[in-house]
């Protein structure tokens, strides 16, 4: 408890109770992420770099900004500073390898007898990119004949920070060290410094925008596939369901959906079935 108020002493600026419930109550109604109270230090640590760079003072000042007439002006900056980024190429790896031996061998034979050949998978919660990059590699990687297809990949985020450095495809050493090799070779090109930047024939897979899941969704589907990956983690247990629906009513009827590896849809929704780790299947 001592080490707890010496602390709070010590910050650059005042952080009361008034100010976190303030921020986790307009957190939870605009992207429906629930912060708990031992997020505070997080929450207090990211807001800070904005007061730095307003100019401002005091936290009261910042949430009397948000709430004033321009506040929208600032609301995607809060929000880009609170929501979680963490993501690499090929993450749970056993989910690339479902897609590509099993769900993207299915849509090929579904669609066996079409002349126009059509695949759609969403990446929901897209973060940087890694996440709809890998997934083209392995789609190229499955479909040979790409030229017969129509296949397109949308990947959407509540970040455009993070949508922005994803549509450039440009990623550091560190973070290009995932990539299989193979893959590697085939999609990226070398850049001076050790990193890579995607080729085209995968870039122009993948459309990246804007999308907050609690909101209206434009897009009508039918998806064959949709990624949502340590997202619903930040969620309650009744915006899960809600979000769990609406992915059911936006899958082709044998659709899959691939989960985080801490989440799952048990007493959430009835709509699918848990086929493999983390790895769902739509029932209706």
């Amino acid at each position: 408890m001592v080490a707890d108020k010496a602390r709070v002493q010590s910050r650059e600026f005042h952080f009361d109770d008034e100010d976190f419930r303030f921020v986790a109550r307009l957190v939870k109604e605009k992207t429906g992420i629930v912060l708990a109270d031992h997020k505070r230090d997080m929450v207090y640590g990211r807001l800070a770099r904005r007061l730095r760079n307003l100019g401002l003072t005091t936290f009261k000042d910042y949430t009397d900004m948000i709430q004033g007439p321009d506040g929208d002006k600032e609301l995607g900056s809060f929000v880009n500073a609170l929501t979680t980024n963490l993501t690499k190429f090929f993450r749970e790896n056993h989910h690339f390898e479902h897609l590509g031996q099993t769900a993207i061998p299915m849509v090929r034979e579904r669609q066996r007898r079409n002349p126009e050949k059509r695949l759609r998978i969403w990446s929901a919660g897209s973060s940087s990119g890694e996440e709809p990059y890998s997934i083209a590699m392995t789609v190229r990687n499955a479909l040979p004949n790409m030229k017969d297809w129509d296949a397109r990949i949308l990947a959407t985020d509540i970040d455009t920070d993070m949508l922005t450095k994803g549509a450039r495809g440009i990623y550091e050493k560190e973070r290009a060290e995932n990539i299989p090799p193979e893959y590697r070779s085939k999609y990226a090109d070398e850049q001076p410094n050790g990193g890579i930047q995607l080729k085209p024939s995968v870039r122009d897979m993948i459309s990246f925008k804007r999308l907050n899941l609690l909101g209206k969704w434009p897009m009508k589907g039918p998806f064959d596939i949709i990624f949502c990956r340590n997202v619903v983690i930040y969620f309650d247990k009744p915006t899960q369901k809600v979000l769990f629906d609406r992915y059911a009513d936006l899958l082709h009827d044998d659709g899959f959906l691939y989960v985080g590896h801490s989440e799952n849809l048990f007493n959430v929704t009835d709509r699918f079935k848990l086929i493999e780790r983390s790895t769902y299947k739509k029932t209706y």
